[in-house]
C-alpha cells in the first residue's frame, strides 16, 4: 500500500494526532507541517522524522504533493482553513469542534458539499472503548427505549488547560460550553439516538475570573504551567491567561429532537477529572464508572429496589494500547480517516453530528448569557443533510 502523503496545519495541543498519523509504510506519513511558531516548528522536525516544516498553512494547501490535509489549529480558524483545503480538492480532517459558531459550521459543511472533497470531523470520543461499550449495550436494548441521557464532567484541571492560553477567550472559542462540551453533546446525541432541538442553560464565572494573577498581554505561558500534583486548590492558580471571559460553570437542559430529555453539566475547578454519562431507557438504566484503566458499565434493569450498589450486570470496559492517545480513541480515529480518504464511505464520527453538537453549544451559550432563556437549534439544510447521510456522494438532482 502506497503510503497518503498527508500535510498537517498546527502543532500545538493537538501535535500529538500528527504523530500518530505519521506510520511510514504503514499506509501515511506526514510530509508536510505549517506552524507559525518556530519553537514548535523545531519541535515537529525532531519528533516527525522526514518532515518538511513551514510556516504558511498555503505551502500545505496548495502543494501538490499533499493527498489530504489535517487541520489541528486552534478552533476559530477550523472553518476557513478547512474551506480552503477543500477547495483546491484536498480530503480534509478537521479537529473537534468544526468551528465556533453554527455559521461557520454550516460554510464548511456547503463548502464540502459544492466541492465534493472529502471532509472527516475528529469527534475521537466515539471511538474512546467505553462510549462504545456503553452505545453497544444501549443499541442491543440493555435499557429498553432511551428516555432520557445525563452528563456530567468534572474538568479537574481546567485551571491549567482552559485558562491559562486562548481558550479562556470568547472571542477565540464562543465558550467552554460549545468548546469542550462539544465532545459530550456528541457522546450524549449518538447514545441518545438524536439532535438537540432546544436549550436551556444557566453558567457562571465563578472561580477563576476573581483571580488577579494574569500573565502580561504578550508574555508567553510559563514552563510549569501545567503539573499533574500542583496547582490545588484553584485560588492558587498563577499565570492565568490576561483576558477570561467565559464561564468555568454551566448547566444545561436538552429537548432532542426524538423526544429524549437531558443534561449537561460542566466545572472546571472540581479536585478529580472525569465523565460520568446515565443512560436511562424505559426497561433499564446504565451508567460508567471511569473512563480509562479498571473502568466498568454497570447495568440495573431486572426488578425495581432500594438503592444497590451491585449491578444487574457489570461490564470491564476493554483497556486501550498503552500510549495511545483519548483513551485509545486518536489511532482508531486515523484509521478511519485514512480508510474515508481512500474509499469514502460511511464513517462512525460525522460532519452532520459535529455541526449540531456546535449548535447546541452554541445556542446553550447564548442561552445562559441571557438568563436562561430557551432557544431553538435550528436544523440543517435538507440538501446537506441529505449528502452527508449518503456518505458524501452526489445523489439525484
Amino acid at each position: 500500500m502506497t503510503d497518503l502523503r498527508l500535510g498537517v496545519l498546527g502543532f500545538g495541543l493537538r501535535g500529538p494526532l500528527a504523530l500518530t498519523a505519521h506510520r511510514p509504510g504503514r499506509g501515511a506519513r506526514v510530509s508536510v507541517l505549517a506552524e507559525h511558531d518556530p519553537l514548535l516548528r523545531e519541535a515537529a522536525a525532531a519528533r516527525i522524522p522526514g518532515v518538511r516544516t513551514v510556516d504558511d498553512h498555503r505551502d500545505v494547501v496548495h502543494d501538490p504533493d499533499v493527498d489530504a490535509v489535517l487541520v489541528l489549529t486552534p478552533d476559530h480558524t477550523h472553518a476557513d482553513l478547512a474551506r480552503e483545503a477543500l477547495r483546491a480538492g484536498k480530503p480534509v480532517f478537521v479537529e473537534k469542534p468544526l468551528d465556533i459558531t453554527i455559521e461557520r459550521c454550516d460554510a464548511v459543511l456547503r463548502t464540502a458539499f459544492e466541492t465534493g472533497t472529502r471532509l472527516y470531523v475528529g469527534h475521537n470520543m466515539r471511538h474512546m472503548p467505553v462510549i462504545r461499550l456503553m452505545r453497544d449495550l444501549v443499541r442491543g436494548g440493555a435499557v429498553g427505549t432511551v428516555k432520557t441521557v445525563w452528563v456530567r464532567h468534572f474538568v479537574g484541571f481546567g485551571g491549567d488547560w482552559y485558562f491559562k492560553d486562548w481558550h479562556a477567550e470568547r472571542r477565540f472559542t464562543t465558550g467552554l460550553l460549545l468548546q469542550k462540551g462539544a465532545h459530550d453533546i456528541d457522546v450524549l446525541h449518538w447514545l441518545a439516538g438524536g439532535y438537540t432541538r432546544q436549550v436551556q442553560a444557566l453558567g457562571d464565572l465563578m472561580v477563576y475570573g476573581d483571580n488577579p494573577h494574569r500573565r502580561e498581554p504578550g508574555e508567553p505561558r510559563p514552563e510549569d504551567w501545567y503539573t499533574e500534583d500542583g496547582h490545588w486548590p484553584p485560588h492558587t492558580q498563577r499565570a492565568l491567561n490576561p483576558v477570561i471571559d467565559v464561564e468555568d460553570v454551566s448547566l444545561v437542559n436538552l429537548r432532542l429532537d426524538n423526544g429524549v430529555l437531558a443534561a449537561y453539566q460542566q466545572c472546571h475547578f472540581t479536585p478529580d477529572y472525569w465523565r460520568n454519562y446515565t443512560v436511562i431507557g424505559d426497561a433499564g438504566r446504565l451508567e460508567n464508572f471511569g473512563d480509562g484503566p479498571g473502568a466498568v458499565v454497570k447495568v440495573w434493569n431486572t426488578r425495581r429496589s432500594g438503592h444497590r450498589a451491585l449491578a444487574d450486570a457489570e461490564y470491564l470496559v476493554p483497556e486501550p494500547p498503552e500510549d495511545a492517545g483519548h483513551g485509545g480513541a486518536d489511532p482508531l480515529l486515523i484509521d478511519e480517516f485514512l480508510r474515508f480518504v481512500r474509499e469514502g464511505g460511511h464513517t462512525d464520527t460525522s460532519p452532520v453530528a459535529a455541526r449540531m453538537a456546535v449548535a447546541a453549544g452554541f445556542r446553550a451559550t447564548e442561552s445562559l448569557r441571557d438568563g436562561g432563556t430557551v432557544r431553538e437549534v435550528p436544523p440543517l439544510d435538507p440538501e446537506l443533510l441529505a449528502y452527508f447521510e449518503r456518505g458524501q456522494v452526489p445523489g439525484e438532482v
